[in-house]
Order: C-alpha cells, then structure tokens, then sequence
C-alpha cells in the first residue's frame, strides 16, 4: 500500500507545515533526479524512496524532539544523500545539521538540496569523520556501521551532555553488548514506519558518567 507524505508524517504524530511537505518532495524529486548520474542510492523509484527514505527519517524526529526539544547542533555521520539530516533540517529548523560523508558527490548533492530547498541551517561535509574537528549534542547514523564503530569514530566530537542517536533495523542486540563500558545505552526505541513492513528501532546512547 502507498501512502503520501503528508499522511504519513501525521500517522508519525508530526504536524508538518505545507512548506514543509513541498520541501520534503522535492527533496524526494532530488533523489531521483541525481540518482541518475551520482548513484546516490539503490532505490530507483518515487514510492520506494518516499516510503524507504522519507517516511523512515521522519520516523526519527519525533523522537529526536524529545531527547533534544531545544536548538542543538547535529551531526549525520554516513550521511549518503543526506538521510535523515536533512529530513532533520526541514522538519526542525532550530537544529544546526551537518550532513557527513567521506564521498564527496555525496556532499555536493547536499549542498545543493541546501540551496535549491533554501535550509540555512544544512550543509554538507566532505570528510573522514575521525578527522573532523568541533562539537555536536546530537549525532545521528542511519545503517552506517556497526555501533562500535559509529561511537569509537565519533565519539570526539560528541559534547558533553550529547547523545547518539543510531537507526538501526531490528535491536542490534550482539553490538550493543559489544560495547565499550564508557558508552551508556540509555533507551532503545522501536519505531513503526507508514507503509514499511521492516523492523526499524534507535538506538540511544551517551558517554556513562564515569
């Protein structure tokens, strides 16, 4: 079964402005059309990526306004073609969103969802992320890697009361008792997505006060 976009947001407890929803379609439009030439993801077709991509990052931010109802500054590490940063950036403006990939294509593709769409408050980042610098009270991943990995190369530019937000499929179980003591998994929240039948979950966690 299809579902639109603004049916699905409100199933997800959103209230998304009609902006809001024209900016969540081009972006979708954006995908499909630079998919052609960059390769940006495997998904070829507009329900796929409406249902795959959109829904499934919108399926985060109620959540996310939760862990952090304030301004905040985010960082989406893997980000790809910008998933879920920039879901983020325009369903939360008051959040700083740096979208990160270690592909540059990536990244310019970003910058210009940020242009073309008129989000301030998103840009892409060409870079490794163990050798970026600053401070994020948020960062997020979407099925990057495992979370050892996510938290071992990111956790330098967490600040201090920051949290890390990883989406995951089904409970990764086996990779949260594999890590490090001085990673506290505080909450893992499952998440139902409108119109996908998969398991989807994310996993909370922050450096332990130790």
């Amino acid at each position: 079964m299809t579902i639109g976009l603004e049916e699905g947001a409100r199933a997800l407890g959103l209230a998304p402005s009609a902006q809001q929803i024209e900016q969540l379609e081009a972006y979708g439009a954006l995908i499909l059309k630079w998919n052609k030439v960059y390769n940006l993801t495997a998904l070829r077709d507009e329900a796929s990526v409406r249902t795959h991509h959109l829904l499934d990052s919108l399926a985060a931010i109620g959540p996310l306004t939760r862990q952090r109802p304030g301004t905040t500054r985010l960082l989406d590490v893997g980000a790809g073609a910008g998933l879920p940063g920039v879901v983020i950036a325009i369903m939360r403006p008051d959040i700083a969103v740096s979208c990160l990939d270690a592909v540059a294509k990536k990244m310019a593709f970003v910058q210009q969802v940020a242009g073309e769409l008129k989000l301030p408050n998103l840009r892409g980042v060409h870079a490794r992320v163990e050798s970026l610098q600053g401070e994020y009270e948020a960062i997020s991943s979407r099925a990057f890697a495992s979370l050892a990995d996510f938290v071992a190369g990111s956790g330098h530019l967490l600040a201090k009361d920051g949290v890390w937000m990883a989406m995951k499929g089904k409970v990764p179980t086996e990779e949260i008792q594999a890590l490090n003591p001085a990673v506290d998994v505080f909450h893992v929240e499952q998440l139902e997505v409108p119109g996908l039948d998969a398991e989807r979950c994310i996993v909370w966690a922050r450096k332990s006060g130790e």
